[in-house]
């Protein structure tokens, strides 16, 4: 498949690389050819000097054919314009594009372009590493307000099968970690000592579910 990426800087050059790398063909487009000293002498993708957003500078890079694209230069305006272009003009689905803003990159996926921020990343990895208990969130898609989480579980849950955890928490289990291995349960399937548990929750439910898992629970199942 071929890809275009927007910005040769740490996160275009890294992306570029790790395609090719998987056998995709890459063009990459900076406004600035010294950004391409990044790359690896053995990169073979397309260099294509110029902005983003010119339509000339995506023909150019072969967005007519490509399968996607991805805007990672340090702009914001940038990039969502980018994304914009490439999937009004030239009918490009598959488009992501970099935010630092956490509130633009929420309106930006209700429009329908999938954004990645840093912000609220690296904010999530850092409370992840600074509170030991309570939802680690992976993923979030704020057009849907669904969020996936780990969650901490007392040991009262354990023996409790599948459909009564979805049921008492009005949440859907994702997956279950058990002896290294990912486990996509069934409705039967019970959660044994040492398991860990990934839900998929309403984002606004996150804490609320999470408070139901760390608590004693009083029912018999």
């Amino acid at each position: 498949m071929h890809f275009v990426i927007m910005g040769c800087g740490r996160v275009g050059s890294t992306l570029a690389v790790n395609l090719e790398n998987r056998g995709h063909s890459v063009s990459i487009i900076d406004s600035n050819a010294d950004a391409f000293r990044r790359l690896p002498e053995d990169f073979t993708g397309q260099l294509v000097t110029g902005l983003g957003f010119d339509r000339d500078a995506l023909r150019q890079a072969g967005i007519e054919d490509a399968q996607g694209f991805a805007a990672t230069s340090s702009g914001d305006n940038s990039n969502i314009i980018a994304a914009r272009v490439v999937r009004d003009t030239f009918g490009v689905q598959n488009v992501v594009a970099r935010i630092y803003d956490p509130e633009r990159a929420e309106v930006f996926n209700r429009l329908g372009i999938d954004t990645v921020t840093p912000v609220t990343w690296s904010a999530d990895q850092m409370l992840r590493e600074l509170i030991a208990h309570g939802p680690h969130v992976d993923y979030t898609d704020s057009q849907y307000g669904v969020t996936l989480i780990w969650v901490d579980i007392d040991e009262s849950w354990y023996g409790m099968d599948v459909a009564n955890i979805q049921r008492i928490t009005e949440s859907r289990v994702a997956y279950i970690g058990r002896y290294g291995q990912a486990l996509l349960p069934q409705p039967d399937t019970v959660l044994q000592d040492g398991d860990d548990l990934w839900l998929l929750v309403q984002q606004q439910r996150t804490h609320t579910v999470q408070r139901i898992m760390n608590h004693h629970v009083q029912e018999d199942f």
